[in-house]
């Protein structure tokens, strides 16, 4: 009855071993890297951050592709005629003479002249008054604008305008080539700082990773011990770290897009007032292209993290082995 009881005694205490035991073996429904913790919510916001800027970056770069694009299209629908007044030539005649042949060729949709006032005018902001311009030699200019998809012979024309003493055609190509230099500068520009924030959060998660192995190692070594394969611990950061690439890139990506939704809609209250920016900048919206692409960026971000994560746990194995 002793031993009995003796043996009764110490089977709670063998159990509640067996308990403690099995409580400190990593379950299987439970992640390798916890779900909530101090550093998982840092790298959170270094994403959401990291996706921001990007997504401004983006944005911007859309914007000024679409304003090259319409400053482009805008120049490259009209050429200027430009007449210097002689002594020993009527201009009004050399002026009705030039536009006639600006009329007859083929693609032209309209032409007008601009009368000596109007072209005094343009001089206004540099020269002052319209009032102190009476006796200068003022060129008059014909305005010719192109049809929608039409490629007038400009050669020709320019040829027939040489008859005429004084008269000069400008398809402002010069203005069109600096436009279309900037245009492509400003959009290397974009990129280069696009890549180099996704460099950046591509850092920040090899980091992390590293950080997340570092505090796990003793179950990542169990694992080990009970056969498990680089492939599975690689998985269970990748699906972790593809989960805070999604939400950290939702958040920034939603506030770019917000941000960007506000900037158009006050360029578009603003039209015609004093602060229009739509005649220097064109449309500041970005539409479903400028939006399709942020979104397609937050996709990258969860991808990049996600990879990121894979190839570090790989790596940070091999080195531990």
């Amino acid at each position: 009855m002793a031993a009995q009881a003796e043996y009764y005694e110490e089977e709670p205490a063998g159990a509640a071993a067996e308990a403690r035991v099995d409580d400190s073996l990593p379950r299987a429904s439970a992640s390798i890297v916890p779900a909530d913790s101090i550093a998982g919510r840092a790298l959170l916001a270094v994403v959401a951050i990291m996706t921001f800027l990007a997504a401004l970056t983006l944005g911007a770069v859309v914007l000024v592709r679409s304003a090259a694009g319409d400053w482009q299209s805008a120049v490259a629908r009209e050429v200027t005629i430009q007449l210097r007044p002689s002594d020993q030539r009527d201009i009004e005649t050399d002026l009705r003479q030039a536009a006639a042949l600006a009329s007859q060729t083929a693609g032209i949709a309209s032409v007008r002249v601009y009368s000596k006032e109007e072209s005094a005018g343009l001089l206004e902001p540099w020269l002052g008054s319209a009032a102190t311009l009476g006796d200068l030699p003022v060129p008059r200019l014909i305005v010719v604008r192109v049809a929608p998809d039409e490629t007038p012979d400009l050669a020709a024309l320019r040829s027939q305008l040489a008859a005429i003493p004084g008269a000069t055609l400008d398809d402002h190509r010069s203005y069109i080539d600096r436009m279309r230099a900037m245009a492509r500068s400003a959009v290397t520009i974009g990129l280069f700082v696009l890549g180099l924030v996704v460099a950046a959060a591509m850092m920040s998660v090899m980091f992390a990773t590293r950080g997340a192995m570092g505090a796990n190692r003793q179950i990542i070594e169990v694992l080990h011990v009970v056969g498990a394969k680089h492939d599975f611990i690689a998985a269970e950061f990748q699906r972790h770290f593809l989960l805070v690439g999604l939400k950290g890139g939702a958040i920034g990506g939603c506030i770019a897009m917000v941000l960007f939704a506000i900037i158009g809609f006050l360029a578009d209250w603003l039209v015609g007032g004093p602060a229009d920016t739509a005649a220097l900048f064109g449309s500041l919206s970005l539409g479903a292209a400028g939006y399709g692409a942020i979104i397609g960026l937050v996709v990258l971000i969860a991808v990049v993290t996600a990879g990121t994560s894979r190839l570090t746990v790989h790596r940070t194995l091999k080195e531990m082995e």
